[in-house]
């Protein structure tokens, strides 16, 4: 089978305000989302969809793309789901689902579930290479959000990005001399992110706090050190903490920690950043948290 992949990714500043259109600086991550496709002209227009978790299949359906029915299922909300993607691939591609081939299509998603590194970007990112489509397009009538994880999957790359008053986006080298210093804790849930923005979005914001997280993101990008990084980190934090009127990750479970705890997406859970020091490890776990990444481990 051929392949496509497209790699996860942990955005690094401007959570929330991103869909205002901040800068937003976010990196890819080692682990992502595989895409497998096979065609048969067969006459049969059929869509036989496989999805693995980890090498571990949970969805299997067979779906007749004439008449988008659903034929065969082991999780019905899922394969509605999967239709309504696939149906609008089919609005959006000059080449996918016009003729009456059959289409073998696998994914595997490569990391857990619950780490929030973006299995429905990828997905869209995929499924935009193989269908020859635009990516963000297909999110946005799919799934709605900034797009900025889509751009990362395309991309492959660490990027700015900002939509709007259009969406822009660059590649990026970020790359900092001190990133074996940094580290990301996973805080053993997932944060429902729509959930989160609809809290932000019950806020009034104003050009001057989107411009505030530009010009942070810009000094966070072009850090030299470790001290100026985590400052500007603390303040990112803080200055969103008081917007939102929700204590920062740091309040909530590190008060004591003596680096910057920096949350990553929507605040509560996913993955946070921070550096080390001393025992760091055994002061994490202390707390509950064992899931301990070196940016190694996660980022390309």
């Amino acid at each position: 089978m051929n392949r496509i992949f497209s790699p996860g990714k942990l955005m690094l500043t401007s959570e929330y305000v991103a869909v205002d259109g901040a800068l937003v600086l976010a990196v890819p991550t080692k682990l992502g989302q595989e895409l497998f496709f096979t065609e048969e002209n067969n006459e049969k227009s059929l869509i036989y969809w496989n999805a693995y978790h980890q090498d571990q299949l949970w969805l299997e359906t067979t779906i007749d793309y004439k008449t988008w029915t659903i034929l065969e299922t082991n999780d019905q909300k899922a394969s509605e789901f999967i239709l309504k993607v696939l149906k609008n691939v089919q609005e959006l591609s000059h080449v996918k689902f016009k003729s009456n081939n059959t289409y073998h299509l696998k994914t595997n998603l490569q990391f857990p579930s619950d780490f929030g590194l973006g299995s429905s970007s990828t997905l869209m990112s995929n499924l935009g290479e193989w269908a020859e489509i635009d990516p963000f397009v297909l999110n946005e009538i799919s799934l709605g959000g900034s797009g900025y994880d889509v751009a990362v999957a395309k991309e492959k790359s660490a990027i700015l990005y900002s939509r709007f008053p259009e969406r822009v986006y660059e590649k990026v080298v970020f790359d900092p001399p001190f990133k074996d210093d940094l580290i990301f804790i996973h805080l053993n849930q997932k944060q429902d992110t729509r959930e989160g923005i609809s809290h932000y979005r019950s806020k009034p914001t104003s050009t001057e706090l989107i411009n505030e997280y530009s010009e942070l993101t810009k000094l966070i990008l072009n850090s030299k050190n470790l001290e100026e990084f985590s400052q500007l980190m603390t303040i990112h934090e803080q200055k969103l903490s008081d917007f939102l009127g929700i204590p920062t990750v740091k309040e909530k479970y590190f008060q004591n920690c003596p680096s910057f705890v920096k949350s990553l997406g929507a605040w509560g859970g996913d993955f946070v950043l921070t550096s080390k020091f001393g025992d760091y490890e055994a002061y994490f776990k202390q707390q509950g948290f064992s899931k301990i990444f070196s940016w190694r481990d996660l980022i390309n």
